[in-house]
């Protein structure tokens, strides 16, 4: 995976085609005057740092040592002392004998304000907390001119939403570069894909499907020693204050290619949804189903659908239908291309060892290396909308429009955190959490 350092700066054509297609999607801006921009190196060593040291978070730093030679890890933040001595540990013993790991003990936070520490001592950073601390966490780096991968999705709710389209402008304005780890927009499958959609290969999109139907994820018991807070913050994916629900958490990537394909952002959706497998405790305030109808401006109508239930069908990736035919896209690394009867136009593989999640770290570091900007918040931000939107539609049962959607001022999220304070939902007296009834939750 590890690639040298000649082979990786040559100027391939393979890169400029890669690098055309970057720019035909908006992804990279033109070079800049050196004099002009923020933070921007040339053989310095990178100092990185980490927040949020959970197992995304973890390979996520992994990926970004793996991208550039001259790049160091020296401060890691988590909530959990636990969670961030695993990484490190991990981290440690992969590169033991490279050096690049350097984070010295008291460059290792813990709690809520530890992501502070740990930015102020770097260059770039990998935001990879729950999404709902996304938000500050992304205001703070931006503020003190840092470079930033964050993971995906980019809030919880439409407050979040807002600060992060706000700090992405403010990123843009420095020069600093913002990569969002929705990996399929530096997935080779999926960008060859949209080149032939520009192609005219299908005609105008008109319909489609998305799919995230799965198992489900994981659960943590409850420990007697756990305020409510801590044990939230350990089973963060299952309360919408910190997750968002799992429409937003993996569903996302799926419509934001909706979103990506199409070239717009839905202007309503309705929708519906529950809970009839994971209807323990333990599984939160969350949905175990959803199925939403978006409508784009253009009037194509995607049906979207996610599911977290057992022995039912898995499917991941999407389907579109156009006016002169097909298209079938997966995160496996394949598509397929048919025309208005059926016969397979194109099919489309990844090559071999492609990995989009490496890839976005290596374009984010060549980025900064080279003097150029990768900006994603935008379209980051929006498709994180565009699965809120949806989980409103379900939570409520109603059409609701982006444009209303976007005026909402309900915060999910509290603007101070302490291990003793009560999170912004509570379980009754049985310890069941109040779930979303359509019809009757307010979602605006």
């Amino acid at each position: 995976m590890k690639k040298d350092k000649t082979s990786k700066r040559q100027n391939t054509r393979r890169d400029f085609v890669k690098n055309t297609t970057l720019l035909s999607a908006g992804m990279l801006l033109p070079t800049l005057d050196v004099g002009a921009m923020a933070n921007v190196f040339d053989n310095k060593t990178l100092k990185l740092a980490l927040v949020g040291c959970g197992g995304r978070g973890s390979g996520a730093a992994d990926q970004a040592l793996q991208a550039d030679d001259n790049v160091e890890l020296v401060a890691m933040a988590d909530a959990f002392e636990d969670r961030l001595t695993t990484s490190f540990n991990n981290l440690s013993e992969k590169y033991a004998d490279s050096g690049k790991i350097k984070v010295k003990e008291k460059n290792r936070f813990v709690g809520f304000d530890a992501y502070k520490k740990a930015i102020d001592l770097a260059d770039v950073v990998i935001l990879a907390t729950p999404p709902g601390f996304r938000p500050q966490h992304f205001a703070y780096a931006v503020e003190n001119d840092k470079h930033v991968f964050m993971e995906k999705p980019l809030a919880t709710d439409v407050p979040g939403i807002r600060k992060v389209l706000e700090m992405a402008e403010v990123a843009k304005s420095k020069k600093l570069n913002v990569v969002v780890g929705l990996q399929r927009h530096y997935q080779e499958n999926y960008l060859q894909t949209l080149d032939l959609l520009k192609d005219d290969a299908i005609g105008k999109i008109v319909s489609g499907q998305v799919y995230w139907n799965s198992a489900g994820v994981w659960v943590r018991p409850r420990k007697p020693e756990y305020t409510e807070m801590e044990y939230q913050m350990r089973n963060w994916y299952y309360f919408n204050w910190l997750c968002g629900d799992h429409i937003l958490e993996q569903h996302i990537h799926n419509i934001d290619v909706a979103n990506w394909f199409i070239g717009e952002y839905p202007v309503s959706a309705q929708g519906m949804g529950g809970r009839l497998v994971r209807t323990g405790k333990e599984y939160g305030e969350i949905f175990d189903h959803h199925f939403v109808e978006f409508t784009y401006p253009s009037g194509a109508v995607v049906a979207s659908q996610c599911r977290h239930q057992p022995n039912t069908m898995n499917r991941v990736g999407e389907a579109f239908q156009g006016t002169k035919g097909t298209v079938l896209t997966n995160d496996a690394g394949t598509a397929k291309i048919y025309d208005i009867n059926g016969k397979e136009l194109h099919s489309i593989s990844n090559s071999e060892g492609h990995n989009p999640y490496q890839e976005e770290h290596n374009r984010l570091f060549a980025s900064i290396r080279n003097n150029e900007v990768i900006n994603n918040g935008e379209y980051g931000a929006k498709s994180t909308m565009t699965a809120i939107l949806g989980r409103m539609a379900t939570y409520s049962g109603k059409v609701i429009t982006w444009e209303e959607a976007m005026k909402s001022e309900l915060s999910l999220v509290p603007e101070e955190f302490s291990w003793d304070a009560n999170p912004p939902v509570m379980p009754n007296d049985d310890g069941f959490y109040p779930i979303p009834i359509p019809g009757k939750s307010i979602v605006l």
